[in-house]
């Protein structure tokens, strides 16, 4: 919408007239009140919610259009707060070095309209090569691909060997990973280098992984005093940080270090589920992407010592979300989506809810929490005043049936409908 507005000042020399949607349904999902609305009517002006109410309650403005989606259920725009776009499961093990550098990028430009078509307008992308998150944002800010609102978090960081360096390759390719630093001053210049070519989300490594050849997913891999330097550097900078955690020292380790998010938190225990509690760290457990890696990861290449780890920690990350969740820790939605296809990752909502959440939490885990845990209260994760008209739409009742998020019928962006009709 800014474009054209842009555009036409640029031929006309005065201001275009903002377009006003004026959006109906029979219910919608107010997920900071955690509740379901009755009959709501959405007005959103260039893109952004002017007005919410009930029908009767709101005018709508002559000359707005109309987009009224009839029985359906509304929702804010999903949140998945952990993927990898220009990742493809379909490509494990050594099977991706067939394929030149730059196809890795290209390829995400398809996973990019998956995940808004399965209804995730904002996506927070936790590592990528090549800084290829940050340049589908900006090809999606141009006009010239279509995806989600992108939170870019550009190269991993960590330490020599570990998770988030080039592990598959012998010697003789002196392969390392662009970000990979030992010690706290290195560890805080590639903060520093990543937030300069356009990350607005510090990714980490605190421990082994699942995924990378010669790593454990216990074994913690940065100490505390070098994820401390991180977590400052990065909040000095105004970024949050995301730590890849699995293992119970790494994620207490970065807990303690003032970082924002664990991803994956697999083998949290007691006292790690305490210190989330106590200092207010969000969980991002991905406990839905087993079932593809384990049915689909030994035919994409995936090797038996990789798929041995997956299963050697899925049942018991899915028992630790449920036990968190009875704590009260905060958690948010990550699915890591790249590790199963993109477009699948509305079937989290039903697993969540299979571990202990209630429909509505798991809803505002992937909404509400998401973007208090982003810093993105004013823009994304509610239908509310001043957050721009991201919003999907179901035939069902979400609140009785979460799995109706694996397939929404419905997906607006800034007002816009980009699927559905």
């Amino acid at each position: 919408m800014r474009k054209v507005f842009a555009a036409a000042l640029l031929a006309t020399g005065t201001p275009a007239a903002a377009e006003t949607v004026a959006i109906t349904a029979a219910h919608m999902v107010d997920v900071l009140a955690g509740q379901r609305v009755d009959n709501p009517v959405v007005i959103a002006t260039d893109g952004r919610i002017v007005a919410v109410g009930r029908r009767g309650a709101v005018t709508i403005p002559a000359g707005a259009r109309r987009i009224d989606l009839g029985r359906r259920t509304i929702l804010p725009g999903f949140i998945d707060m952990h993927v990898h776009l220009d990742s493809n499961p379909r490509y494990g093990g050594y099977t991706n070095l067939q394929f030149t550098d730059a196809f890795w990028a290209v390829q995400g430009v398809a996973n990019a309209r998956a995940m808004l078509k399965a209804g995730f307008t904002t996506v927070r992308n936790v590592g990528s090569e090549n800084y290829a998150d940050v340049a589908y944002k900006q090809a999606i800010d141009e006009g010239l691909m279509i995806g989600p609102r992108i939170v870019p978090g550009a190269h991993s960081l960590g330490a020599t060997g570990g998770h988030c360096d080039q592990t598959y390759l012998p010697p003789s390719f002196k392969a390392t990973s662009p970000a990979v630093g030992d010690g706290p001053q290195a560890l805080r210049t590639r903060v520093r280098e990543q937030r300069k070519y356009g990350a607005e989300v510090i990714k980490v490594c605190a421990t082994g992984g699942v995924f990378s050849r010669n790593t454990e997913p216990g074994q913690q891999q940065l100490s505390e005093e070098e994820l401390r330097a991180i977590a400052d550097e990065a909040h000095q900078w105004g970024l949050k940080v995301a730590a890849h955690a699995h293992g119970a020292a790494g994620i207490k380790a970065a807990i303690r270090a003032g970082i924002d998010t664990i991803e994956h938190a697999s083998l949290i225990d007691d006292e790690g589920i305490r210190l989330a509690k106590e200092r207010g760290a969000w969980l991002s457990m991905d406990i839905f992407n087993t079932d593809y890696t384990q049915a689909e990861g030994a035919k994409n290449g995936v090797l038996e010592a990789n798929l041995k780890k997956d299963r050697d920690i899925g049942l018991i990350q899915r028992e630790n979300f449920r036990k968190a969740h009875r704590a009260g820790v905060k958690m948010v939605f990550g699915s890591d989506a790249g590790v199963m296809p993109h477009g699948t990752a509305g079937g989290q909502f039903a697993t969540m809810v299979r571990w202990g959440m209630t429909p509505m939490e798991a809803i505002q885990a992937g909404t509400r929490n998401a973007a208090q845990a982003l810093g993105r209260e004013k823009d994304v994760g509610a239908i509310a005043v001043g957050r721009y008209a991201d919003i999907v739409a179901v035939d069902g009742d979400p609140l009785a049936n979460v799995g109706e998020l694996a397939g929404v019928d419905v997906v607006m962006k800034g007002g816009s409908v980009v699927k559905g009709d």
